[in-house]
């Protein structure tokens, strides 16, 4: 059973809190440009402070090689945090020092310690367990409402919660996202379509895999279309095609025609003679791409075709988005998605939009209040999805 805060002794309790506030920073002045990740953490944050506790923010930030760099330190999020909270925030430049340890011991109930991020330390993502053991010192209940580092096995994920008992809880933000993947898998409501975009089939192939006999719909988008289409016997010109993975494509269609399953290849591509947002553009059917030539959005029949399987679905499943729509001449089938997708939902549906590049299209289209649920996690809802048992949700399951 995995418990959530209202079930942990909080009065006077001093909670370690493992936060995903691996936010984007500006690259000249380090602040953060998009305080998403950190908003979804505070109403478990906020119900512990209510709740009388004290809280010690334990997060990482980027990817910093093997110790310390400036532009990585948590204390270029400290202003907004204390913005976020409207109360002062603590900050230590390190994790388990002795001034580390003395801050968290001082705090009163209802304040704020915030650790230097934990990815300056190797034993992190090692997993080590003398480093987990000294995190512990920070807290008598941990907290994990890091979903996005769920699927990750690292010190502070999972290895640290061994320390306490049954003195731990999935934090609400973390306990949303599972709750929202197991509505898709375990018991959807029919239509079920998933939409898969994103570069390349080996990416999402056990995904594929473990949606194919649950969904009725599949819709294939993005550059790992034009596998598919290879592999169907097409003429792909220069677009994204992984030549190793043919058969497999191959394979996965027939097992969809085998489970009844509609697996649906876009018919045309808007193509281009180069990648870029100005190259020369025209429309070509995909089994006809000429030589030179790639794919980088959907063509016009391909989004009329996604929109109709789109409109009358009950459950909806998006990860990886349909061309290169960080360019503006080739974001037309991934706007067109998002804009289906939220029509659906308006009209009743369930949806379900991956973290990444799913959910920044959202987002950049406008229509993140129009879906039912944006995952905050890329790798870890894949993970999920997949089938996968997630290490920092298994370490939070007790008798």
């Amino acid at each position: 059973m995995i418990k959530t805060p209202d079930l942990l002794e909080l009065a006077g309790a001093r909670v370690l809190m493992r936060v995903d506030f691996n936010v984007p920073l500006d690259s000249k002045t380090f602040q953060p440009t998009d305080l998403t990740r950190m908003r979804a953490a505070l109403p478990t944050l906020e119900y512990l402070l209510n709740a009388g506790a004290s809280v010690v923010l334990c997060s990482h930030l980027g990817r910093p090689k093997g110790g310390p760099e400036d532009r990585y330190s948590l204390k270029h999020l400290l202003p907004s945090l204390e913005n976020l909270l409207s109360r002062k925030v603590r900050f230590v430049n390190d994790c388990i020092s002795d001034e580390a340890f003395e801050a968290s011991a001082d705090l009163q109930a209802g304040s704020v310690l915030l650790l230097e991020n934990v990815r300056f330390y190797p034993e992190e993502e090692a997993g080590d367990v003398e480093f987990a053991q000294k995190l512990s010192r920070h807290g008598n209940c941990y907290v994990n409402d890091a979903f996005g580092t769920a699927h990750r096995e690292h010190a502070s994920t999972a290895t640290v919660a061994r320390f306490f008992g049954d003195q731990v809880a999935a934090g609400y933000l973390m306990k949303a996202e599972l709750d929202q993947a197991a509505r898709v898998l375990e018991n959807p409501r029919r239509p079920f379509t998933a939409i898969m975009g994103g570069a390349k089939v080996s990416d999402k192939l056990l995904l594929i895999e473990n949606l194919m006999p649950k969904v009725d719909r599949l819709l294939v988008v993005g550059g790992m279309a034009y596998t598919f289409c290879k592999a169907m016997g097409g003429e792909v010109g220069s677009s994204l095609c992984e030549e190793d993975r043919l058969e497999t494509a191959r394979n996965l269609l027939a097992k969809a025609k085998d489970l009844g399953v509609e697996l649906v290849i876009p018919e045309d591509s808007v193509i281009a003679d180069a990648f870029g947002n100005d190259a020369h553009r025209q429309i070509a059917m995909n089994h006809e791409i000429p030589a030179g030539w790639m794919g980088l959005d959907l063509g016009p029949k391909a989004i009329q075709t996604m929109v109709a399987q789109i409109q009358d679905a009950a459950t909806i499943l998006w990860n990886g988005p349909a061309g290169v729509f960080e360019f503006s001449n080739f974001e037309t089938g991934t706007r067109s998605i998002a804009e289906a997708v939220a029509e659906a939902t308006d009209r009743g549906a369930f949806s379900l939009v991956g973290g990444g590049d799913s959910a920044a299209a959202v987002h950049r289209f406008g229509v993140q209040d129009r879906v039912s649920y944006v995952s905050t996690g890329g790798g870890a809802l894949l993970e999920l999805l997949e089938g996968s048992t997630l290490p920092g949700v298994q370490v939070l399951d007790r008798p």
